[in-house]
């Protein structure tokens, strides 16, 4: 509890407050939720509470990338301070013999990616029988990603009678017939809000024709009020170029993309969280799931692929009862 209330955590929030209840009765749940309502939370509590009460129990949690991995096994270990268990990060992008001799140890929480948590799989590194209680955070990302065979085949090897919990940020054809057949008769939680929050304010940004739109981030990354700010770019190299030509016009600019090994993304998380760097340049699939507290704007210096990605994007601002603003780039044809 004291744990809790260190994390300024007060008040529960709606998907908490909805599915934590089922979760310490042992039920099954689909919670549909968007980054930024609390969710890790609301299936982390219940489940070291779990792991306090039953002897030996162990939990397996799937994450679509390597960075929400580690995020979730930093609020893990915030949580479960001083309760004498532990929990470990299973990600690709890092070597695998550590993880190898960490789950020697047998960790209560083996938190990892599809992909890594296959290959422990099969080197039999990892005995899934001994999990009684699987997470799936951000299914959907994780379909998205390709990762449906990989996670079928965990999902087969554990025990069937287990406690299953589900997070999306939709509800797809796929997402649907993954709970069909992984789930059984879940409690379905949804707190998914208006699709973009009301304390974003949106904007464009009309770049006239003949302009150059590396001029016009520039000269809005000098205002003071954009204190920290993260721009999106599509590509890994049209990103790293950015942050690159940033930096030499001392604006304090990092990049991750997948380009980039885990330990140079996680420092530049790290040095953007910190204050260090006022602006952060990413990638589609490297934003995913990171969790980047007070950030003043979100600028779509490309265009976002699909409308999906845009609400994902611009719902890296405005989060817990704080402003934000989104800014999208468009260059006029005429």
């Amino acid at each position: 509890k004291a744990n809790i209330l260190a994390h300024k955590y007060e008040n529960p929030t709606p998907i908490q407050d909805k599915a934590i209840p089922h979760a310490l009765l042992g039920q099954d749940i689909v919670g549909l939720a968007a980054t930024g309502t609390g969710k890790t939370a609301a299936f982390l509590i219940p489940l070291i509470d779990k792991v306090m009460k039953q002897k030996g129990e162990r939990i397996l949690i799937m994450a679509p990338t390597r960075e929400l991995a580690v995020q979730i096994e930093k609020e893990l270990a915030g949580f479960a301070r001083g309760l004498g268990f532990r929990g470990m990060v299973a990600v690709g992008g890092a070597n695998i013999g550590p993880q190898i001799s960490q789950l020697k140890h047998d960790p209560a929480f083996v938190i990892g990616t599809p992909g890594r948590l296959k290959d422990l799989l099969e080197r039999k590194a990892l005995v899934l029988t001994q999990f009684g209680t699987v997470v799936l955070d951000e299914a959907d990302r994780m379909l998205d990603m390709g990762f449906i065979d990989d996670m079928r085949l965990i999902l087969s090897k554990m025990r069937k009678e287990r406690h299953t919990l589900f997070f999306s940020a939709t509800m797809g054809k796929d997402v649907e017939k993954l709970i069909g057949d992984f789930l059984e008769s879940p409690v379905i939680i949804s707190v998914k809000t208006r699709d973009t929050p009301s304390s974003i304010d949106q904007d464009v940004v009309r770049i006239p024709r003949g302009k150059d739109k590396f001029e016009v981030l520039a000269e809005l990354l000098k205002d003071r009020d954009f204190s920290r700010v993260l721009v999106f770019g599509r590509t890994k190299f049209g990103v790293e170029k950015l942050a690159k030509a940033l930096s030499r016009l001392h604006i304090h600019a990092e990049s991750i993309h997948g380009n980039k090994t885990q330990g140079a993304r996680q420092r530049a998380l790290e040095a953007f969280k910190a204050g260090k760097v006022s602006v952060l340049v990413a990638t589609d699939v490297a934003a995913r799931g990171i969790d980047i507290p007070a950030v003043s704007h979100v600028i779509n210096y490309d265009l976002p692929s699909t409308y999906e990605d845009y609400v994902h994007r611009i719902g890296r601002t405005g989060r817990a009862d704080m402003k934000g603003k989104a800014l999208t780039f468009v260059q006029e044809r005429y």
